[in-house]
């Protein structure tokens, strides 16, 4: 789910507007699997001041197009930390000097006694990822994200980061941009500590998601970037005031609809997942309409030589229909001299929501699609990327 090259930020000034750049890596399931490790498949559902008024766009760093993930600061003088941006979780959390597992000990660690501004809040945490685990501590530091400095901002120091997942993520920790109602240890998540303070122009944030492992990608608070996307934006209310929710009214196969969504489905929009993930009752419907394959590593493989001939997959959103080529949802890789094509569709068993079947639109859907999040009107739009 949650994936992870190095992050080159650079900031530029004009007109009040901050400009900062992200970065994108290889999962961290096939780093793992190089080192001869195979993990076990995990559903990605499992993890789930100044008051002048600012927008910044971060352009932030693309692994392999698993995982993306920026720069930020927390502490006085400040400590910088790579950090994922997930719009699928709630809490600001970041490796710190508490913590001795190899997952810690790979990364930059956070040290509170190095900040005048740190104060420890005494309450344990532990939060489940879809990949990884971990255990930590709360208090609260000043934090600056993309410019923008958000003071007494609780956060996660990590005590215990067990397992694999995290040893080879090209990220010290993560910032979750969901709703606070789903924020382990009742943490006021950032989004809500800059709206509280007043320190955004509007109470949005957006991302444009770069394809094929180069850079480019960004991350916009309090503004939208309209040279990111063609078209006008289209909206749909949130369904659920947890993740980014909303409701999908159809599921298209070359253009006819399916059925499978004809009692209406649920989508969490989430840019820490890196797959799309569809209902486990539906996913089957899915891998016998293009021909794929199951792997011995569980994985729905495809003939290279055919991926131009496979069905477009549509997901109609508040009557507009939203098309996925087979170039998004088809991976090609390379490895041995040997090249074999992957459907970046994997299952999610999360219960029905109101018997209505649930999917997560991770990066493989946020690629083809600028998404916007409205936290004043509590809706996300949706326009073509550029």
């Amino acid at each position: 789910m949650k994936c992870l090259v190095a992050l080159l930020v650079c900031a530029v000034l004009a007109e009040g507007i901050v400009k900062i750049p992200l970065t994108k890596h290889t999962s961290m399931r096939e780093a793992l699997r190089e080192q001869g490790i195979e993990l076990p498949y995990q559903d990605p559902a499992l993890k789930y001041q100044t008051n002048e008024l600012t927008s910044a766009n971060m352009y932030i760093n693309n692994y392999a197009d698993t995982t993306y993930y920026g720069a930020i600061s927390i502490g006085t003088p400040p400590q910088s930390f790579e950090v994922l941006f997930d719009t699928g979780s709630s809490n600001l959390w970041v490796d710190s000097v508490y913590c001795n597992t190899q997952a810690c000990n790979t990364h930059k660690k956070f040290n509170p006694q190095q900040s005048s501004t740190y104060s420890a809040k005494g309450q344990s945490f532990y939060l489940p990822y879809g990949a990884g685990s971990l255990y930590g501590t709360f208090g609260y530091d000043t934090v600056n994200v993309g410019g923008i400095q958000i003071t007494n901002q609780e956060i996660g120091l990590s005590t215990n980061e067990p397992g694999q997942n995290f040893v080879v993520a090209k990220f010290d920790g993560i910032l979750g941009l969901a709703y606070p109602s789903i924020s382990a240890g009742g943490e006021t998540p950032v989004v809500d500590n800059m709206i509280s303070q007043n320190l955004l122009d509007a109470d949005i944030f957006a991302f444009y998601l770069s394809r094929g492992g180069q850079q480019g990608s960004v991350l916009s608070f309090g503004d939208v970037d309209s040279s990111l996307y063609e078209g006008q934006i289209y909206w749909t209310p949130v369904t659920a005031q947890t993740y980014w929710q909303i409701g999908v009214q159809g599921f298209q196969i070359s253009g006819r609809e399916t059925g499978l969504c004809s009692q209406g489905c649920q989508a969490i929009v989430d840019t820490g997942t890196s797959m799309l993930t569809a209902p486990s009752q539906i996913l089957g419907n899915i891998m016998q309409a293009i021909g794929a394959q199951q792997s011995q590593y569980g994985m729905y493989m495809v003939d290279c030589s055919q991926v131009n001939n496979l069905p477009t997959f549509s997901f109609v959103i508040s009557g507009t229909a939203f098309p996925l080529s087979p170039s998004a949802y088809i991976q090609e890789h390379y490895q041995n001299g040997y090249t074999y094509c992957s459907v970046a569709i994997t299952p999610t068993y999360l219960p029905s929501q109101d018997g209505q079947p649930l999917w997560i639109f991770g990066d493989v859907f946020l690629r083809e699609y600028y998404s916007v999040y409205d936290r004043t009107n509590n809706r996300l739009g949706f326009a073509t990327a550029v």
